[in-house]
């Protein structure tokens, strides 16, 4: 009879720190394998493509290509990989915005090394695991009614900040380090979304109902 092979993990995460204590945290258990880190969104997509894992542990607030957007393309491109989020925050907008692009599961950095081991395990079978703020969060979305701008992801809400504050889509890209055909995506969805016509009645919403500065 075989043994099982370990589950292949990737772990994303922006500080060089985190990254060295999650490591440590996964060389404990015989079942995990460490095949990759990245340190962004576009070096996510990169090792995905090189070590092709099985789960993905993804920091949400990152320069560059952030995590909700990676996690995004992940899944689009590579259905097989679960993702799971490792964040400090467990605002309803980021557990929302990540469900929505294809997490399986929302974590705090707080988790114990066993919890976060079981999380993996749980993945890689399929089944989610939240974090009881994340959970809380979903509750309390529920229990709310629905109002302008609380189906934006938060890239959206990044996009639609620069916004108000003037700046065309070329000068957004070029502050977000992405491209300008993306940011262009970014404003056509958030015209949607408002259900809006022009940049100038996006503006105008966001600032009535207080979705920016």
């Amino acid at each position: 009879m075989h043994e099982r092979e370990p589950i292949r993990v990737l772990l994303v995460d922006d500080h060089a720190v985190v990254r060295s204590g999650l490591s440590a945290f996964l060389l404990a258990y015989d079942d995990v394998d460490l095949v990759g880190e990245a340190s962004n969104g576009e070096e996510a997509i990169q090792r995905c493509e090189q070590h092709d894992p099985d789960v993905v542990l993804m920091d949400l607030v990152m320069a560059g290509m952030n995590g909700v957007e990676a996690t995004q393309m992940i899944r689009a491109r590579w259905p097989h990989i679960q993702v799971i989020v490792l964040t400090s925050f467990p605002e309803e907008d980021l557990v929302q915005g990540a469900l929505r692009a294809g997490a399986i599961s929302y974590l705090l950095k707080h988790v114990s090394a066993d919890e976060l081991a079981a999380a993996i395990r749980s993945a890689h079978a399929g089944w989610a695991t939240l974090s009881p703020e994340a959970t809380q969060a979903l509750i309390d979305a529920s229990h709310r009614p629905p109002t302008p701008g609380d189906d934006l992801t938060v890239r959206e809400r990044e996009v639609l900040v620069l916004m108000a504050e003037g700046l065309h889509n070329q000068e957004i890209a070029e502050r977000l380090m992405v491209g300008r055909s993306t940011v262009k995506t970014h404003v056509s969805n958030i015209l949607a979304k408002l259900d809006v016509s022009s940049r100038a009645e996006a503006i105008a919403l966001a600032l009535r109902q207080k979705l920016v500065p």
